[in-house]
């Protein structure tokens, strides 16, 4: 890893370092194990008979390691009362960050805003402040009112224009205001989705944002010099429903388009501020530019910027095979496969060869026994993470749902009202998992194919961040047992495919309540989404 010297500011990280290297893992593997020699012996307790487990985050596929949790029923202790509690989401409000985007039209700048809203809001409030849907917006507004469509074609975005330069600037600073205002009111990260292409631009938006105190001011410029993404980009612009080209033709779109292009160009100024806190990525993938950016938060969007590439992939989900704990209505423990099971982890890999060819494949599982057994005989680099564990039911594992909500009929009512903030005595929330799948979540954008063969929750928790789904939906979303998920991601969005195999297997979904309406699977198009009913 390369680090800044003491007093450097910018770090420019070319492709070869944003990957791990062989022997990353074990400096923190060594020094954690330090650190688990040096825990001091519990109060009063004499010597630590356990230590704190720690081990790699990533290791081997091993059959001859099984899981140390046993498959018994838990009986609760009699002193416990209720199965847990909802949950408050932890207080970040002190985190105030205004996210500037730069970059000419069609370079990526609503594609890593919408990555960056995905991959924070798990822990964070966060935000898109699109001028260009407000834009949008107001001019639809005032033709319902006045009757007159606006131009905003090509000539509306030059800088020689200056009655429309004057509104554009406008729009960006009112929608500043806004993000300004949302923060104030309680949101962590606000992104100003916009091209800021000119320092005196940027020197504006640095001028109002330092009027407020607590709030920390970072650009993202977005840097494209690729023919052949900038010509993608341009096509799904003028072919997934932008208003500004409403019943013209997509040769047209594409020629105003591209003229607009050409005016953002002739005045645009890449960000060289030596004062300024930024971000600059070049290519999606290729190198990352990090300039004064200090404290947590900001670290972890640099490192997640890091790791975003655009190289073709699949990720294939797939729960373990139905195991005897399924067959039996119980939750959690750490069962084999039923017979059933085992059939579909035979049938797997002729089913993955069909559909990756001989492209490679990394096959990820959990530490449990069913996901282990069912990715067997799968003939590629198996890697088991802890994190890919099923969430932790904690006094109700071996349980069934019956037998929960007749000891604890409150309790049970209570988590279906909040089920994504509830969490069992001694386990955990779906909330606790998604912070839990964080490193998973990192891995998955930096690598290329693979298969995640895992549990109900996990695959719950990771198919959401793909398909950027409400977490109040999260809990409810169907994973069946023995379907294969393909997901291919996009500019904005996933395609998705599935195959069931004929292999039998119990229903271990549980509808939200009160209601009948499916969350799975999830249908929805790749291409850019345009809101101009609202600011």
């Amino acid at each position: 890893m390369t680090i800044s010297p003491p007093g450097t500011d910018s770090l420019t990280i070319p492709p070869s370092k944003l990957q791990l290297q062989p022997g990353d893992l074990d400096h923190v593997d060594t020094a954690l194990s330090a650190f688990k020699d040096t825990v001091p012996p519990a109060s009063g307790h004499g010597t630590r008979s356990a230590p704190i487990g720690v081990g790699p985050l990533l290791r081997q596929f091993d059959q001859s390691n099984p899981s140390k949790i046993t498959s018994q029923a838990t009986t609760p202790p009699r002193s416990v009362v209720g199965i847990g509690g909802k949950v408050a989401k932890p207080d970040y409000s002190e985190a105030k960050i205004v996210l500037a985007m730069v970059g000419l039209p069609a370079r990526g700048k609503s594609y890593l805003s919408n990555k960056l809203t995905r991959y924070l809001k798990a822990k964070y409030d966060v935000k898109v402040f699109n001028v260009g849907q407000l834009r949008r917006s107001r001019a639809k507004q005032r033709r319902e009112q006045s009757g007159i469509k606006e131009d905003h074609t090509a000539s509306y975005f030059s800088h020689d224009n200056e009655e429309a330069t004057r509104l554009r600037n406008q729009l960006a600073a009112d929608s500043l205001e806004m993000l300004i205002q949302w923060l104030k009111d309680g949101g962590n990260v606000g992104i100003h989705d916009a091209t800021n292409s000119t320092k005196e631009r940027r020197a504006s938006i640095e001028r109002r944002v330092a009027k407020e105190e607590g709030m920390t001011l970072i650009f993202l410029e977005s840097i494209c010099d690729d023919p052949a993404v900038i010509a993608a980009n341009v096509a799904l612009k003028v072919s997934m429903g932008d208003p500004d080209y409403k019943d013209t033709s997509p040769e047209d779109a594409k020629r105003d388009f591209l003229r607009r292009i050409k005016e953002y160009e002739a005045v645009y100024e890449t960000v060289t501020e030596p004062h300024l806190s930024y971000f600059k990525i070049i290519n999606i993938g290729d190198q990352v530019t990090v300039c004064r950016i200090h404290g947590y938060l900001q670290s972890r969007i640099a490192f997640y910027l890091m790791n975003l590439h655009l190289k073709p992939r699949s990720i294939f989900f797939s729960r373990h095979g139905e195991s005897q704990f399924n067959v039996e209505g119980k939750i959690g423990g750490d069962s084999g496969l039923s017979e059933r099971g085992l059939k579909y982890a035979s049938a797997l890999p002729d089913l993955i060869k069909d559909n990756i060819g001989d492209a490679p494949l990394t096959v990820w599982t959990s530490t449990l026994k069913r996901t282990i057994q069912t990715a067997q005989g799968l003939p590629y680099t198996k890697l088991t993470w802890k994190s890919l564990d099923e969430l932790d039911a904690g006094v109700c594992d071996g349980m069934t749902y019956e037998e929960i909500e007749r000891a604890y009929p409150e309790d049970f009512a209570n988590r279906d009202d909040d089920k994504f903030n509830y969490r069992y005595r001694g386990g955990e929330s779906y909330r606790d998992v998604v912070v839990r799948l964080e490193p998973v979540i990192m891995e998955l954008e930096r690598q290329e194919n693979v298969l995640v063969i895992g549990h109900q929750a996990i695959l719950r928790c990771l198919y959401a961040y793909f398909h950027n789904l409400p977490q109040a939906d999260l809990p409810y979303i169907k994973i069946p047992l023995h379907t294969v998920i393909k997901l291919t991601p996009k500019a904005y969005g996933c395609d998705e495919e599935r195959y069931t195999l004929p292999i039998g297997a119990v229903d271990t979904h549980r509808p939200k309540p009160k209601t009948t309406r499916a969350i799975s699977p999830h249908r929805v198009g790749t291409g850019r989404e345009y809101f101009t009913e609202n600011a």
